[in-house]
C-alpha cells in the first residue's frame, strides 16, 4: 500500500502505471495528474493536514483505510471519494472501512471538520496498492488419537466472506510446548466456494503424543485471481495445545505398533523416575531427553519382527522397568494366481496364493474378502491352520440363473491393502469331483458295461468322460464318451471290441462339456472277460528222430488273444490216403507228441481246446524233400535281432519256416521256429532268449507240394564277444635257434564269436619274473605274430639265441575282442658250434696280437734299445788310466794303488752270456796271486797291497766274458780310511776318490770262455781288468765281514763316477753262479746272423 502523500507526491509514477493500462486516448489525463500532484504537495505542506493514507483488505469486500493526523487534532473526519454518489463517510478515528473500489485510480479526500486550521488532504487510491491480508483462521476443534499418535484439526474457511472462488493454502505448525521447537511445518490446499465450509486435517506424529506436549498453530494464504494487489499470509493463530492426563506408573509408548519394514520409529517412556538405559531386544540404544524425566529412543531401518514382535525395555534407576512391543512387517502382496471354478455347479471355489509373506500373524495378519460386483454379495476368508499347497481358497454360493461373475479379492492388514480381480463364465469352469461307485459288468466275451456316480447339478449340461483301458503287456487305450448330465445321478457306458478271457483294468474321469479340467481318475478296476472259442490253431513244426523211425510234432502255446480262454488239452491226429488216426488228448502242459510213422506222406493236425470249444486245426506235412549240399554261412545280428534274406522262389507254395537253436549248448538242437508267408524274401529273427556270445544255428525251410526242403544253413551271433579262454598250446620241439609250438581249437561255447585269428607274442624272459606287459604297445623286445590262417595249428619261431629263456604268449581273438592269454617259458638248447667259435676267436686274436707285437718290436729293436736301454760306456775303452804293459809284466808285485779296507755291498747282475755262468751275490776279495785257485786260498787276516795294472786285454782274459749289469747305489758303503803319509803323498785323490779296478783273480765258474769276436761285440759293460783275476766273495760271508781279513773289497768295477753294483743279489743258498741265464735285454742285443 501507498500512503496518500506518496501517491499524491508522485503523480508522474502513478501516471506511468496508469498509462500502461489505458489506451493512447487518455493521454490528456497526464496533465491532470501533474496538476493534482502539485496541489497535493502544496496541501501537504499545510500545518495539521492528514497524511500517510494506507488501505488493506481481509475479504476483498471492504477496505480498511487509516491515516495519520497531527497530535491533539481530529475528533471528526469526513472521507469522500470524488465522483461517487454518497461517497462521503464520517469517522471519529483516523481509520475507516469503505467498500472495495473498482479497479483504477480513485481520488479520496479527508477533511478535518472541527479543526479550521487544518486543510483538506487529497489522495489517489488504486487496487494495486491495496494489501490482501486474510484474517487468522479459527480452529474449531483440536483433538488427538493417542493410540495412533494422530492430531485431528477442524476449522471453518469462512468462504462466504469472499466474493470469488479462490484457492487457499493452509499452513500448520506443530511445536513442542516446553521449548517451542518446531516439529514440522505442513501445508494443506483447499478451495473457497462462496460458502462457509468446515475442513478437517490430520497429522500423525513419530513421537507418541503422550511423550511431550504438542501445540498447533495455523495460517492461510488466499490466492484470488481477480485481485491485482499485494497478497500476503494471514497471521498465525494462537497456539492450541493437546492435553492429556499422565499416569503415575511408567509407561512405554506406543503400544503394539505395527510398522513397515525399513521404516523408523520413536519410542518413549513417560515416567517420573530417571531412566538409565533402553534395550531393543538385546541391543542398547542412546537416550533422547524430552519433557521432565520422559525419555525417547529412535530406531532406524527396522528389520522384520518375529511372530511375537520386537521387545523394547526401559530401565529406571530404581530398577523399575517399562516396555512395549512393536511388529514390523510388510503390506499384503497382490493375490497371485486368482482362479475360480466349480466342482458341482452349486458353489464356486476361488483359490489364490498370498505372495510375499507379510511377517505379521494373529490379529495383524492379512484378511481377505471376496466381492462379486454384479450381485453385490461378498464372502470373507476364514483362515485355516495351514494353507493347502501354499494357497488359500474361499467358497462362494452360486446365484441361480447367473453365469457371469466378476470377483474382486481384497487383501488388508494394518500396513496396507491390495486387490486382484477375475471375470468368468462359471459354466466354462467346471471341474467335477472324482467319480465314485465305479463298477464293471460283462455283456459278452467282447463287451462290458461301466457304471459310476457323480455328484453335482449337471442337469442342464453334458459331461465329457474319458475311459482308460489297460490290457496286460499292451499299450493303454483311451476312449472318450459324452453322457447326458443329471443331478446327483449315476451314469452307464458300454465298452466293446474287447478280447475274450483277457484281464483289463478300467479307469474313468470326467469334465464339463466346455472343457476346463479333468477330474481325478477313479481307482483302477480289474476285470477278466469271459472265454470264447480259440480263434486259431497252434503254431506247429515237426522233426524226424535221429533214427528216422519217429516223427516228433511240436507246437507253441496259443497267445492269450488267440486262445480266448484257458487251454485244457490238445488233440493230435495224422492222416494219409489210406487212413486217419487220432491220438488221445494231450494235456496243456505238454507241447509235443511223438508218432511212429513210416516215410510216407502224412498230414498231421493239431487242435487246441478250452471250456467253450476247439480251435481250427493246424496242419503240417511230414515229408522232407531232399536238398543239395549246403554251405554253412555266417551272420552277426544287430541289437537283439538277426536278419536273414533269400531269393524269391515261385515254387514255394506254402510258407517258409526258419528254425534256430543254440548250437553251442548241449542237448538236442531245437529252440524255436518262425513261419513267414511264401511271398516273403526276408525275415527278422527276434527272441528274448537270445544272448550275446552264444552261437545259434539257423535253418531256412521252404514248403512246396506239402513238403519241406532245407534251403539255407546259417550260424550266427546276436553279438560277438571276446573268447573266455586262451588256446591250449604246447612246445613240440626246441633247438638252439628255434621253437616249434602247437595249439588246439577253443570250444565253441567258450569262443563266443567267429574266430578271426591268433596273436602270438614271444620275447626274452625268465620264469618267476613279472609277465609281459604292454604286449600291444609296440615294445621293441617283444615280437608279435598275427596268425589269420584258422587251419594252421603249429608255428615255428626261428632266429632265436641258444640257451636263452623265452616267454611265449598265445591269445585268440574275434570281432568282439581279444581273449585271455596263456603263457609258457621255454629255454632254447645250447649251441656247441657257437661255444667253440666263442673260444677260438679270442685265442686267435691273442695270437695275432702277440705275433704282430713281436714283429713290430723286432723291427724297431734299435729304437727300443736306444729309448729304454741305452749303451753304458765301456771302461775298457777308457785310455786315461792305462799303463804300459811292460810295467805290469816286469813286476807283478809292484804296488800301483793301495786299497783301504771296506765292506763291499751286493752286485746285481741282470744277464750274462749263455756260455758264462751267472754270478750272483759274489764276494769280492783282494787277490794275492794271478790265479783264481790261489786267490781263493789266501789268508784273510793279512792285508795285501795290490799294485795297479792297466787294463790290458789278453786272449786268456777274454774267457771271463762280459756281463750286462744294473747299478745299485753303494756310495754310502765307502767310508774314508786313514792312510800312511807316504801313501797320502803318492795319491793326490782323497780316500773317497776313484778306486781303480785291479787285476784280481776271480773264482771261476765258467766252463768256456766266449770267442774273441763275440766278446768284442758284446753290448754290455766291460770291466777295466781281466775278470779272471777277481775273487768273488759273498758280502754276507764271514770273510767279508771279518775285520781281521787281509782281503779287502776291491770296490766297484766301474768308472770314477759310478755308484752302482754290477752283480744282482741272490739267495744265500746259491753263492755260486749257475751259468749265464736268459735275460730280456738279450732280446735287444745285436746278434750275428739275425
Amino acid at each position: 500500500m501507498m500512503d496518500a502523500s506518496f501517491c499524491v507526491g508522485r503523480p508522474s509514477w502513478m501516471a506511468d502505471r496508469r498509462r500502461m493500462k489505458t489506451s493512447s486516448g487518455f493521454q490528456w489525463l497526464l496533465s491532470s495528474f501533474v496538476l493534482l500532484y502539485v496541489v497535493n504537495q502544496v496541501n501537504s505542506q499545510k500545518k495539521g493536514a492528514p497524511h500517510d493514507l494506507t488501505c488493506t483488505t481481509s475479504n476483498l469486500r471492504m477496505w480498511d483505510c487509516s491515516w495519520k493526523a497531527p497530535a491533539g487534532h481530529g475528533a471528526l473526519y469526513e472521507v469522500c471519494v470524488v465522483n461517487r454518489f454518497n461517497s462521503c463517510y464520517p469517522s471519529v478515528k483516523t481509520s475507516i472501512k469503505i467498500p472495495a473500489l473498482s479497479p483504477g485510480d480513485h481520488e479520496v479526500t479527508i477533511n478535518p471538520l472541527r479543526d479550521v486550521r487544518s486543510s483538506i488532504s487529497k489522495f489517489v487510491l488504486n487496487e494495486e496498492n491495496i494489501s490482501f491480508i486474510p484474517d487468522a483462521p479459527e480452529i474449531l476443534n483440536l483433538s488427538a488419537d493417542f493410540s495412533t499418535s494422530t492430531i485431528h484439526i477442524k476449522w471453518n474457511d469462512k468462504g462466504s466472506l469472499f466474493p470469488h472462488h479462490s484457492n487457499v493454502v493452509w499452513q500448520f505448525k506443530i511445536l513442542h510446548k516446553e521449548r517451542m521447537d518446531i516439529i514440522t511445518l505442513v501445508t494443506h490446499n483447499t478451495t473457497l466456494n462462496g460458502k462457509d465450509t468446515v475442513h478437517h486435517w490430520s497429522w500423525t506424529s513419530d513421537l507418541p503424543l503422550e511423550c511431550a506436549t504438542h501445540s498447533v498453530r495455523m495460517r492461510c494464504y488466499v490466492d484470488d485471481p481477480h485481485f491485482s494487489g499485494h497478497k500476503e499470509w494471514s497471521n498465525w493463530t494462537p497456539p492450541k495445545n493437546i492435553s492429556w492426563s499422565p499416569e503415575p506408573q511408567p509407561k512405554a509408548l506406543p503400544l503394539d505398533r505395527v510398522l513397515l519394514v525399513g521404516s523408523d520409529i520413536t519410542i518413549c517412556c513417560v515416567t517420573r523416575e530417571k531412566i538409565v538405559s533402553a534395550l531393543v531386544g538385546n541391543k542398547p540404544y542412546p537416550l533422547i531427553h524430552l519433557e521432565g524425566e520422559n525419555i525417547a529412543i529412535k530406531i532406524h531401518d527396522i528389520s522384520p519382527s518375529d511372530s511375537s514382535g520386537t521387545n523394547v525395555v526401559f530401565v529406571t534407576e530404581t530398577t523399575n522397568m517399562c516396555g512395549t512391543v512393536f511388529f514390523a512387517g510388510y503390506p499384503p502382496d497382490i493375490p497371485q494366481n486368482l482362479s475360480c471354478e466349480t466342482h458341482d455347479l452349486k458353489e464356486i471355489l476361488c483359490t489364490w496364493s498370498p505372495g510375499r509373506v507379510t511377517k505379521l500373524v494373529g490379529p495383524r495378519d492379512t484378511s481377505y474378502t471376496l466381492l462379486e460386483s454384479f450381485s453385490g454379495k461378498n464372502a470373507t476368508f476364514k483362515r485355516a491352520e495351514d494353507p493347502q499347497n501354499g494357497s488359500y481358497q474361499l467358497f462362494f454360493q452360486i446365484i441361480p440363473s447367473q453365469e457371469i461373475y466378476n470377483f474382486t479379492l481384497h487383501a488388508r492388514n494394518p500396513l496396507g491393502q491390495s486387490e486382484s480381480t477375475v471375470l468368468l463364465n462359471i459354466t466354462e469352469r467346471v471341474h467335477p469331483h472324482t467319480p465314485t461307485s465305479f463298477k464293471v459288468k460283462d455283456i459278452n466275451s467282447t463287451a462290458v458295461t461301466l457304471s459310476w456316480h457323480l455328484s453335482g447339478n449337471f442337469a442342464k449340461s453334458n459331461l465329457l468322460c474319458q475311459i482308460e483301458i489297460n490290457r496286460s503287456n499292451s499299450v493303454q487305450e483311451l476312449l472318450n464318451v459324452t453322457v447326458r448330465g443329471a443331478e446327483n445321478s449315476s451314469y452307464l457306458v458300454e465298452v466293446g471290441k474287447l478280447n475274450p478271457y483277457t484281464n483289463y483294468t478300467f479307469r474313468i474321469r470326467c469334465a464339463g462339456e466346455s472343457f476346463w479340467k479333468w477330474s481325478s481318475w477313479t481307482t483302477g478296476e480289474r476285470h477278466l472277460t469271459i472265454e470264447a472259442v480259440p480263434s486259431k490253431g497252434p503254431d506247429t513244426w515237426r522233426e524226424w528222430s535221429s533214427d528216422g523211425k519217429n516223427l516228433i510234432i511240436y507246437w507253441k502255446p496259443l497267445p492269450i488273444n488267440e486262445a480266448n480262454g484257458r487251454i485244457l488239452s490238445y488233440n493230435v491226429s495224422y492222416s494219409s490216403e489210406e487212413e486217419t488216426q487220432s491220438l488221445s488228448e494231450i494235456s496243456d502242459r505238454q507241447h509235443k507228441a511223438e508218432l511212429q510213422l513210416d516215410r510216407n506222406d502224412y498230414i498231421i493236425s493239431v487242435v487246441a481246446k478250452n471250456s467253450v470249444g476247439s480251435s481250427p486245426p493246424s496242419r503240417i506235412a511230414s515229408m522232407e524233400l531232399p536238398h543239395d549240399k549246403l554251405k554253412t554261412e555266417q551272420a552277426v545280428g544287430i541289437g537283439n535281432e538277426i536278419f536273414l534274406s533269400w531269393d524269391y522262389d515261385p515254387n514255394m507254395t506254402c510258407d517258409y519256416v526258419i528254425k534256430w537253436c543254440n548250437s553251442s549248448g548241449p542237448g538236442p538242437c531245437l529252440m524255436d521256429w518262425k513261419k513267414v508267408p511264401s511271398n516273403s524274401t526276408e525275415a527278422v529273427i527276434e527272441s528274448d532268449q537270445f544272448r550275446p556270445g552264444v552261437r545259434y544255428s539257423f535253418f531256412l525251410y521252404g514248403c512246396k507240394n506239402q513238403g519241406y526242403q532245407l534251403l539255407r544253413s546259417v550260424i550266427g551271433y546276436i553279438e560277438e564277444l571276446a573268447p573266455v579262454v586262451a588256446p591250449n598250446f604246447t612246445v613240440e620241439d626246441t633247438s638252439s635257434d628255434s621253437i616249434l609250438v602247437k595249439w588246439e581249437d577253443i570250444p565253441v561255447e567258450e569262443l563266443r564269436g567267429f574266430l578271426r585269428g591268433y596273436l602270438f607274442y614271444f620275447g626274452k624272459g625268465e620264469r618267476g619274473t613279472s609277465k609281459m606287459r604292454g604286449l600291444e604297445s609296440g615294445r621293441s623286445d617283444v615280437k608279435i605274430k598275427n596268425i589269420t590262417d584258422l587251419n594252421q595249428k603249429t608255428l615255428r619261431i626261428a632266429d632265436l639265441q641258444g640257451k636263452t629263456s623265452y616267454h611265449l604268449v598265445l591269445r585268440a581273438y574275434t570281432d568282439g575282442g581279444i581273449g585271455p592269454e596263456k603263457s609258457m617259458y621255454v629255454v632254447t638248447k645250447e649251441n656247441s658250434v657257437g661255444l667253440i667259435i666263442a673260444i677260438l676267436i679270442p685265442v686267435a686274436v691273442a695270437i695275432m696280437v702277440g705275433v704282430v707285437t713281436s714283429v713290430l718290436c723286432y723291427r724297431k729293436r734299435e729304437w727300443i734299445k736306444e729309448t729304454f736301454y741305452p749303451d753304458i760306456p765301456n771302461p775298457e775303452n777308457c785310455k786315461a788310466l792305462q799303463f804300459q804293459k811292460s810295467v805290469c809284466e816286469g813286476n807283478s808285485a809292484l804296488k800301483t794303488l793301495e786299497m783301504n779296507p771296506c765292506t763291499p755291498n751286493n752286485v746285481e747282475v741282470l744277464e750274462s752270456r749263455s756260455v758264462v755262468p751267472k754270478i750272483e751275490d759274489t764276494e769280492i776279495v783282494s787277490p794275492v796271486t794271478e790265479h783264481p785257485e790261489e786267490s781263493s786260498e789266501a789268508d784273510a787276516g793279512n792285508p795285501v797291497v795290490v799294485s795297479y795294472c792297466p787294463p790290458i786285454i789278453e786272449e786268456g782274459d777274454e774267457a771271463g766274458g762280459a756281463s750286462q749289469v744294473v747299478y745299485i747305489d753303494v756310495q754310502s758303503m765307502y767310508q774314508p780310511q786313514a792312510k800312511p803319509e807316504e801313501e797320502q803323498e803318492s795319491e793326490p785323490a782323497g780316500g773317497s776318490g776313484y778306486k781303480p779296478q785291479m787285476h784280481l783273480p776271480v773264482t771261476s765258474a765258467v766252463e768256456e770262455a766266449p770267442a774273441d769276436d763275440d766278446l768284442d761285440k758284446t753290448a754290455g759293460y766291460r770291466p777295466q781288468a781281466n775278470v779272471n783275476t777277481w775273487n768273488l766273495v759273498s758280502p754276507d760271508s764271514p770273510r767279508s765281514t771279518d775285520s781281521n781279513s787281509e782281503l779287502v773289497s776291491f770296490g766297484s768295477p766301474c768308472s770314477i763316477n759310478s755308484r752302482q753294483f754290477l752283480i744282482p743279489p741272490k739267495d744265500e743258498d746259491s753263492p755260486k753262479s749257475s751259468g749265464g741265464g736268459w735275460s730280456f735285454t738279450n732280446f735287444f742285443q745285436n746278434k750275428p746272423n739275425d
